[in-house]
């Protein structure tokens, strides 16, 4: 077993509420790394591994036979990155054209602006037009501070880049050191479920709504429909992801619902009082202003299991910041540590959006284990995590120690299953975890968003 692996595996199977002594049943297999400052590899292996843990338990409580977890690291920090291989057909691109970083009068910022609300703020800001050499030449002029700061102002995405130690200073990095890696509560209790759960499809019967966008939810709730649960994921009438939907939404019904219009609201309402689990990403205080608060969730759907991210954190200043994985490595210090690490005169930030996945995967064990204790106690379980903590734990364990590559990628790694997706024939790399009978696999290919009915199956 890789000893930080198994380190990580313990920060994050002990910040989801399980006992320690679990993560003797996880097996670490495959030597390698990614290039990086920081044990990316180790770090996909372990929020993996949590996840696994986190099923096994349920396994184990729902009467099956206690399973090992094996973890191949390799295959992990491949889902890390992109785990989809069309056929004839290419994926689109993942970024926005002026999406990136840039060099500023005193330092580097980077605009995130794959939104075209975010685009249009940050061009708005620079009083230029959507052209990468136009922006370039005006964010020169620019402090990276003002920037960041009137491009957020203005409702869009920007993030100049610290050290640590300037994030160890800042008052929202000291505000997200002082939280924990998982929020997790036991709120009131219910009736008890009714569930029968299966050793091979653990999560079947389990009913998901998935209102999470780029992309940390979207990895959460792709492993629970991958161990049988019904996801239903909903968006608003007009939001698209293109570069990363063909990703995430394996295994998914995906439909639109307007929850500032009063039908909208009624059938999202008619939907949450159905589900056993919710996951999402609005920002703190966004469901709040819809009147959909916590207490209004736990009156519509008792007993639920209410899993929730933010990118800065839960308090402090930036409580309420839009922000995404590749910004909260700028601004808690990972691009800047990368940048010394590899002697580089730019940002150089991981090698993957380790942030985002690693919060997936603790989101979904989270999300488990309260279906554990709903089970076991009756209670239902509120969670709440962040990209700036999940950063935090890798920082704490970065390492100037760089690790032989990862042997190339081969047909081998691939699926011998074709996925029909919505955009052409597809494999996807084989699955990184094993948990006794329990396969992972998924039921429906990737869809474009807005394509199923806003209902569960069975209605």
């Amino acid at each position: 077993m890789s000893e930080r692996a198994r380190v990580l595996t313990e920060n994050a199977w002990s910040a989801v509420g399980g006992q320690t002594g679990a993560v003797d049943q996880v097996v670490f297999t495959a030597a390698g790394g990614l290039a990086s400052a920081f044990p990316v590899a180790d770090m996909a292996a372990a929020s993996i591994a949590t996840a696994g843990l986190a099923v096994a338990e349920l396994v184990r409580d729902a009467g099956g036979q206690a399973a090992g977890v094996a973890v191949d690291r390799r295959l992990s920090a491949m889902w890390f990155g992109f785990s989809l291989r069309p056929l004839d057909w290419r994926l689109p691109a993942p970024w926005d054209p002026i999406a990136g970083d840039y060099q500023a009068r005193d330092g580097w910022v980077r605009l995130h602006t794959n939104a075209p609300h975010h685009r249009a703020a940050a061009v708005r800001i620079l009083g230029v037009g959507a052209d990468r050499d136009t922006v370039a030449r005006t964010v020169a002029r620019w402090s990276k501070s003002d920037l960041e700061a009137a491009v957020v102002e203005a409702g869009g995405c920007a993030a100049e880049m610290r050290s640590i130690a300037e994030w160890d200073r800042h008052a929202q990095g000291r505000a997200v050191a002082a939280e924990p890696l998982v929020h997790r509560v036991a709120v009131e209790s219910a009736a008890r479920p009714a569930w029968s759960l299966s050793p091979e499809r653990p999560l079947r019967g389990l009913r998901v709504l998935d209102l999470t966008r780029v992309l940390a939810g979207p990895v959460a709730t792709r492993f629970l429909a991958g161990y049988g649960a019904e996801v239903l994921r909903i968006d608003p009438p007009d939001w698209d992801e293109p570069g990363v939907v063909p990703e995430v939404t394996l295994g998914k019904r995906c439909a639109r619902l307007d929850l500032r219009e009063s039908r909208g609201r009624r059938r999202f309402e008619a939907l949450l009082r159905g589900a056993d689990i919710l996951l999402h990403g609005y920002r703190p205080g966004a469901l709040d202003r819809l009147g959909l608060d916590s207490a209004a969730r736990r009156s519509l759907s008792p007993g639920l299991i209410d899993v929730t991210l933010s990118a800065y954190g839960w308090t402090g200043p930036w409580a309420a910041r839009r922000g995404f994985d590749s910004l909260v490595q700028m601004s808690a210090g990972i691009a800047e540590r990368g940048m010394t690490w590899k002697g580089a005169d730019k940002p150089v930030p991981l090698p993957v959006q380790a942030l985002d996945h690693a919060t997936g995967y603790l989101m979904a064990a989270a999300a488990i284990r309260g279906i554990t204790s709903r089970m076991k106690e009756g209670n239902g379980v509120e969670a709440r995590l962040s990209l700036a903590r999940t950063a935090r734990l890798l920082i704490e364990h970065a390492t100037d120690r760089e690790e032989v590559p990862f042997a190339p990628e081969t047909e081998s790694d691939r699926s011998a299953q074709i996925e029909r997706t919505d955009w052409g024939s597809a494999q996807r790399i084989l699955p990184p975890i094993r948990i006794g009978d329990a396969a992972l696999c998924w039921d429906r290919p990737a869809r474009q968003l807005g394509t199923a009915e806003p209902r569960w199956l069975d209605e």
